[in-house]
């Protein structure tokens, strides 16, 4: 079963990013992807399919891979089922610092202001989650991170209370909300280097989490630097996760759910939970984006509104299976 896992689960991936090429309010044919990606002439289809929607699956892929990876790191890091990357305060910080930008009106005089800003924001939240920590062990940073993120959710809300005027309030709310409509191969530019270089640095912690799952004190004694695989972890979740939310806003749930979902298929074991996680939150954040275009009750749906309506369910699922495996 392992062996075949991440071959399936690409081709899963293949298939969803096809229809998420396909599926809109104007929905193409195979031949029209075709002729779009490949006919350079500058008409309706070719704008539509290169313009629009390849930028928007690629962020797609791109922000559910660093979350799922990122989600099963933590999960391995800290031996905490609930773990996910909003309990180190990235996705908090990051929130703060796009309506840092919007309060303020810079987003308005510059369209990446609001991108570079939460960059920005993560960064500084997980760095004070990780100078809160220092010195202390797992605890420690869970803690550091839970306080962080709720100093940014206060600020967050005080923005909210405070806004300007009410275009503010409501372009805060739909930020938060979290979405990939009107992205552009801007967004993909800034965006895809840091989730890169984070994915990577992530990566680079699977033999030491196989390791962790023995305890801290075993790792240590099998060689394992429990320090620098912090590290690694903090930093690359803050790369790439500060780079996902600043492109897409807040979308939650991804990171907690993928791992879960892969973990039982390669034997509870942390380090072979990181790739196929990956690609797992790929294929969950495409097909949720496919659904907020083809599902229509009302005004569109946000893609991180949808994803926590989907996943709020699983959670509650998990919190009662964890108490009754501890009980």
């Amino acid at each position: 079963m392992t062996r075949w896992l991440i071959p399936a689960l690409l081709l899963v991936l293949a298939l969803v990013s096809t229809a998420s090429l396909l599926a809109g309010t104007i929905w193409l044919g195979p031949d029209e992807i075709v002729a779009g990606l490949s006919d350079p002439a500058p008409n309706l289809t070719a704008m539509l399919v290169s313009e629009i929607r390849l930028p928007r699956l690629i962020l797609a892929i791109l922000i559910g891979a660093i979350l799922g990876l990122s989600g099963a790191v933590l999960q391995g890091l800290l031996r905490n089922p609930l773990a996910e990357p909003g309990l180190l305060g990235v996705s908090g910080g990051a929130a703060l610092g796009a309506v840092i930008a919007i309060y303020f009106g810079f987003s308005a005089t510059f369209i990446l202001a609001s991108p570079i800003f939460a960059l920005i924001g993560g960064f500084i939240t997980a760095g004070a989650a990780l100078m809160l920590s220092r010195g202390g062990g797992t605890l420690s940073l869970i803690l550091a991170g839970s306080a962080v993120s709720s100093i940014a959710f206060s600020l967050v809300v005080l923005a909210l209370n405070l806004a300007p005027n009410p275009y503010a309030a409501y372009e805060i709310m739909t930020w938060l909300m979290g979405s990939l409509a009107d992205r552009s191969w801007d967004h993909v530019q800034l965006g895809a280097p840091f989730i890169l270089i984070g994915g990577f640095l992530l990566l680079f912690t699977g033999r030491s989490l196989d390791g962790l799952a023995l305890g801290e004190a075993q790792a240590e004694s099998l060689g394992i630097n429990v320090g620098r695989t912090r590290m690694l972890a903090l930093f690359g979740t803050a790369l790439g996760v500060g780079g996902a939310t600043a492109v897409s806003g807040a979308i939650g749930f991804v990171g907690l759910v993928a791992p879960h979902v892969i973990r039982p298929l390669v034997g509870h074991r942390p380090g072979g939970t990181l790739v196929p996680a990956a690609i797992a939150g790929a294929v969950l954040v495409v097909t949720a984006d496919i659904a907020t275009r083809i599902i229509r009750i009302g005004p569109p749906i946000n893609l991180g509104v949808f994803i926590s309506v989907v996943g709020t369910p699983f959670f509650l699922w998990l919190v009662l299976h964890v108490r009754k495996q501890t009980a």
